[in-house]
């Protein structure tokens, strides 16, 4: 007999959803594609193959439409699908920062506006922002086929339509450049920046980890994404730091537009220069650690407001 007792996962956020693993019956319930990728692993409990995107694409669409009332939720081959519990830690750890200088109370609803950087097709940050504390956003990418894709998002769930507007960037040399207006006013950015310098980089890190989310199956040399990802979602020039260098420098241009600036940094070994350059550019800057699992990151999240500008913050 099956068990469906799931071990608490406390590194995820106290508010997480997903804190208490997955319930597949109820999940396979509201989206029946997903029992085609449920089985009983070693320890007598439901789960799915991880390495396989098909099956990480139905349980995202199973836990979008459980958890978040999202409908018809789709990606286009080849594109990233996102670990929806941890892109739901970043959001909450956010809500807790914002919170700091809101007496405590998180603030809720469409006048908090976030800017999302390189929203993906898949829309993520803006749908959880929304659903979890009714949040306002903007996405932008360099990919047109993207950002078509969040559109279809967006047109099938109505929520989302006056929560979320979209837009191109242009020239990829620049983050905020052409996107941030002279009368915008952006309560926080978000931002999962590319993670490596080059696409035999990204090729080298996706056998590595399908290979050890596939212990006891033969070696593969041929990479299959879990989680998908085209080039700009898993590369640029420079990596992770030069991504998130070049966001640090053309963010001081805005310093009273946005109250937080914030990017995840999985590389550990990024954060001293980050914070070298946050210095550089008179940044006041915080760390917020996050842990999935295994895998641990941080959001760092710097701001040139002083404390009485970021308590005079209107939400």
């Amino acid at each position: 007999m099956k068990s469906t007792k799931n071990t608490e996962k406390t590194t995820l956020h106290p508010r997480n959803l997903h804190r208490f693993g997955y319930n597949f019956e109820q999940l396979a319930l509201n989206y029946p594609k997903l029992g085609e990728f449920v089985s009983i692993n070693e320890h007598n409990i439901e789960t799915i193959d991880f390495s396989n995107p098909e099956a990480v694409k139905a349980l995202n669409n199973a836990l979008l439409i459980t958890n978040y009332e999202i409908q018809n939720w789709d990606i286009p081959k080849d594109f990233l699908c996102p670990p929806i519990p941890g892109r739901a830690d970043y959001i909450h750890y956010l809500a807790d920062l914002l919170a700091t200088t809101n007496n405590g109370v998180i603030p809720e609803g469409e006048n908090v506006v976030g800017l999302d950087i390189g929203i993906g097709a898949n829309c993520i940050y803006p749908i959880l922002g929304n659903a979890i504390y009714g949040w306002s956003f903007v996405g932008t990418d360099i990919d047109e086929n993207a950002i078509q894709n969040c559109k279809k998002i967006i047109e099938q769930n109505p929520k989302l339509v006056e929560a979320v507007s979209l837009q191109l960037q242009v020239n990829s040399r620049f983050i905020f450049k052409n996107i941030i207006e002279p009368e915008d006013k952006f309560t926080f950015t978000i931002c999962n920046p590319p993670f490596h310098s080059s696409s035999e980089e990204a090729t080298k890190s996706s056998i590595r980890k399908v290979n050890n989310l596939t212990p006891n199956t033969p070696k593969t040399a041929k990479p299959v994404l879990n989680f998908g990802g085209q080039n700009a979602e898993l590369w640029c020039e420079g990596g992770e730091l030069g991504f998130i260098k070049q966001m640090i420098f053309e963010s001081a241009k805005y310093p009273m537009q946005c109250l937080w600036f914030t990017t995840l940094v999985s590389k550990q070994s990024n954060l001293n220069t980050i914070y070298k350059t946050l210095n550089n550019v008179a940044a006041i800057h915080k760390t917020i650690e996050m842990a999935q699992g295994q895998k641990t990151s941080r959001i760092v999240a710097w701001t040139f407001m002083t404390e009485a500008q970021q308590k005079a913050w209107k939400f």
